[in-house]
């Protein structure tokens, strides 16, 4: 691990060297600065969906409505500011629901800066959003609002047929005299992150593969003083000629989890889209991610679970899960850690026509399955579908809504805990506008 930071820290000084006697090579001539903003408002309304405490174990009847409504804003304002070869962005953001005790969360969602020449050489330092590939392993997760963003120091190679990023952070609760590293409850649950990513783009072929590999260090639930590690590396493929668009990805996770149990996880998947004309987009794929056996499902009480010696639960990371896993977001809507899953299969099908170039309409189909052996119950989740529709309003707005409709299994209403389970509805209406403010150069 010494030698390890010495060849990073060597790399970072190395191109901080190089980019700083690129002056010569400067990329934008002139002083540019740039003020957007990305608003963001939408409306839901969810009957059933996300579990519920298991209230007859506390002696409460449980509920017979599970419904609510509710309206969330997200405001983003883009600061960018490019002179030579100096980059800057400064990006606070507003997340709020409508009539919120506090008025909602105001952040910094993105303040880096960052130096790069003409040759393809660069680094970046600050918060930022990580976004990679498809985005399954890392991505902004965007839908949720409180989109992710890290604190990294990212340094890499960008040329037209090879691309390399390696980006790392460390996390701490504040300034300390003592407490070592100790690390809960912080902006990203990680003490420390340290990833690698390299793509090829085929010349003269269209197809693009990547590899990826991190290392993600934790807090040892029982031992303050202890890390445990655990790391995830694979690769995604991306071939793409004329109307035809084929993708694939696979991911192995090993190392330890919090409470030092060994990790032995995996997933695979695969997506094939066709577009056979310029209104047309047909797609279909499928998602396993590897699960932990025998939980033991009562249709009332606690859920249960074999004692493991080893972990088979796949995480996705930092994943944008709302776009893979069902509309829902019944499944990895939050980073996963610590505990056990029965994994997941998901095999979907769908579409989107655009009678004209300002409207879309999609539809989707998915069926969800465990991707262990349970007790007492079925693999069998459920079927969802997913209807949606967009329209372009002007280049700065786009109206959307869409309607999910879910068929829970026995096995969904028992794992997720909620008083129905067996046909859940969610529905939501969008507006979101990016205005461009301000375009200046001097």
């Amino acid at each position: 691990m010494k030698s390890w930071c010495r060849l990073c820290v060597t790399a970072v000084i190395t191109m901080m060297v190089s980019t700083a006697s690129a002056q010569t090579d400067s990329l934008y001539d002139k002083h540019v600065l740039d003020v957007s903003g990305n608003m963001v408002f939408r409306g839901e309304y969810r009957s059933g969906g996300l579990s519920n405490d298991d209230e007859e174990e506390n002696g409460m009847q449980a509920e017979t409505s599970d419904h609510a409504g509710f309206v969330m804003s997200k405001i983003i304002m883009n600061i960018d500011y490019k002179y030579k070869n100096l980059s800057v962005r400064v990006a606070p953001r507003y997340v709020g629901v409508w009539g919120q005790a506090g008025g909602g969360t105001f952040n910094i969602y993105e303040g880096w800066v960052k130096m790069q020449d003409s040759k393809g050489l660069f680094f970046q330092l600050g918060r930022q959003g990580l976004n990679y590939d498809d985005q399954r392993i890392i991505g902004a997760d965007d839908w949720t609002m409180m989109a992710l963003s890290h604190d990294v120091l990212k340094v890499g190679y960008e040329g037209p047929v090879h691309k390399v990023h390696a980006f790392a952070g460390f996390n701490q609760n504040g300034e300390k005299f003592t407490g070592g590293s100790y690390y809960v409850d912080g902006y990203r649950p990680y003490k420390h992150m340290e990833t690698v990513w390299y793509h090829l783009d085929v010349p003269g072929v269209p197809l693009g593969v990547s590899l990826l590999g991190m290392n993600v260090g934790m807090q040892n639930t029982n031992v303050a003083q202890r890390t445990e590690n655990q790391q995830l590396f694979g690769g995604y493929v991306n071939f793409h000629p004329e109307n035809l668009t084929v993708e694939g990805s696979y991911y192995r996770q090993t190392g330890h989890d919090e409470s030092s149990l060994p990790i032995s996880a995996w997933m695979a998947s695969g997506k094939i889209s066709y577009r056979p004309s310029a209104m047309w987009n047909l797609m279909a794929g499928y998602d396993f991610l590897s699960g932990d056996e025998l939980y033991y499902v009562p249709a009332h009480g606690r859920l249960g679970l074999t004692r493991h010696e080893t972990i088979h639960g796949f995480s996705p990371i930092f994943g944008a899960h709302h776009q893979f896993y069902g509309a829902m977001d019944f499944f990895y809507i939050q980073n996963y850690y610590y505990g056990f899953t029965p994994g997941l299969q998901n095999l979907y099908f769908g579409g989107t026509y655009a009678p004209t170039p300002k409207v879309k309409l999609n539809a989707t189909y998915h069926y969800m399955a465990t991707a262990a052996k349970l007790k007492e119950a079925g693999k069998t989740l459920g079927h969802e579908v997913e209807l949606g529709a967009s329209y372009k309003m002007s280049d700065m707005a786009t109206l959307s809504a869409g309607y999910t409709l879910m068929f829970g299994s026995d096995t969904m209403k028992r794992l997720k805990r909620t008083g129905d389970s067996q046909r859940l509805n969610w529905a939501w209406l969008m507006l979101q506008v990016s205005p461009e403010f301000l375009h200046f150069k001097f």
